[in-house]
């Protein structure tokens, strides 16, 4: 399995089998981004919730690929009256695709989408596990931190864990130090910062603070390997 970030919340997976999975492909309006929204692949599309910079090009992506878009069912329904297919999910369900399975866990935060200039609630926000090619990763989505982050480290063995790290609108760095300790990941990979002003933050110092090498700090579009 090849792992990359390209900003913001947007994990790109390519499993062993060939299949290409975007987790919150935010590209357009994302300066950070290093992917272009017209070329990119994508088989599967998994969503965290409504926000903006998080559904960001899912819609273009999933017409031209005719990727399947995995979400709440609130965010599903929206994208299945498009005509787009989907599958609707909700926290605490998982879900055993042919490209892997997907557990919907907790967050804690909103999830609205802006439509006709009037936002409106798309269900409740979600992070992501996600097991494939026998190795579990944790996308936690915009969160603030909670407890029984140690229930999902205890669920299941977690590889790598991508935490936001920028404040403000999600856990900081010191929470998200916690929450690393909280999953017990092997590596843990700092997201959802330095997009705006307002969560600049230093992702390399925040891995430089885990213990024993557990902080992963990635340029954005830098790809590594779980074997």
């Amino acid at each position: 399995m090849k792992l990359s970030w390209h900003g913001q919340s947007c994990i790109k997976i390519v499993t062993d089998s060939g299949h290409y999975i975007l987790i919150d492909p935010f590209i357009t309006g994302n300066n950070m981004s290093d992917l272009d929204p017209n070329t990119v692949e994508a088989d599967v599309i998994i969503l965290t919730h409504a926000h903006e910079d998080h559904i960001g090009d899912t819609e273009p992506i999933a017409q031209r690929t005719g990727a399947l878009i995995v979400s709440t069912v609130e965010i599903a329904a929206f994208f299945e009256a498009k005509g787009l297919k989907t599958h609707g999910m909700q926290m605490g369900g998982k879900h055993l695709f042919e490209f892997g399975e997907v557990k919907l866990t907790q967050a804690i935060h909103g999830s609205s989408y802006e439509i006709d200039g009037k936002p409106f609630t798309l269900g409740l926000a979600a992070g992501v596990l996600f097991t494939a090619d026998g190795q579990t990763i944790y996308h936690a989505g915009d969160t603030a931190l909670f407890s029984d982050m140690k229930l999902i480290g205890a669920y299941k063995k977690i590889n790598v864990a991508f935490l936001p790290i920028g404040d403000n609108f999600t856990m900081g760095p010191e929470d998200a130090a916690i929450a690393a300790q909280f999953v017990q990941a092997e590596k843990v990979v700092p997201i959802h910062y330095n997009t705006f002003p307002l969560i600049e933050q230093d992702g390399k110092g925040f891995c430089d603070s885990l213990p024993e090498e557990q902080g992963l700090y990635l340029e954005v579009g830098q790809e590594f390997e779980l074997t």
